[in-house]
């Protein structure tokens, strides 16, 4: 068990490595497909919500809780309001659904 951690790392590291080279190799020149790049440009829109979202609703004591914050945020958002007002509010809201939930 303990000899395989070292092949394990390496080939972790191999893949991260390959992900990164390979496109870098392979395409040369500009991608004029308006498909993939729209797909490319909400790439790093999507992997950060995937991470996000979760975590939002698993970080307080009541699912429920994260999930009314999370809605009362993307409203106040979409509204324009700005991240310090919607990070208090949805504070606030957490807050008040956990003491009354």
């Amino acid at each position: 068990m303990r000899g395989s951690i070292p092949v394990y790392i390496l080939i972790m590291a191999s893949v991260s490595f390959l992900i990164r080279v390979l496109p870098l190799t392979l395409i040369r020149r500009p991608i004029k497909n308006r498909f993939i790049r729209s797909f490319l440009y909400y790439v790093p829109y999507v992997t950060l919500a995937v991470m996000t979202f979760p975590a939002i609703i698993e970080a307080t004591r009541e699912p429920l809780a994260g999930l009314g914050a999370l809605a009362v945020g993307a409203v106040m958002a979409w509204m324009g309001a700005g991240l310090l007002p919607v990070a208090v509010t949805c504070c606030l809201v957490v807050l008040l659904m956990e003491t009354f939930l």
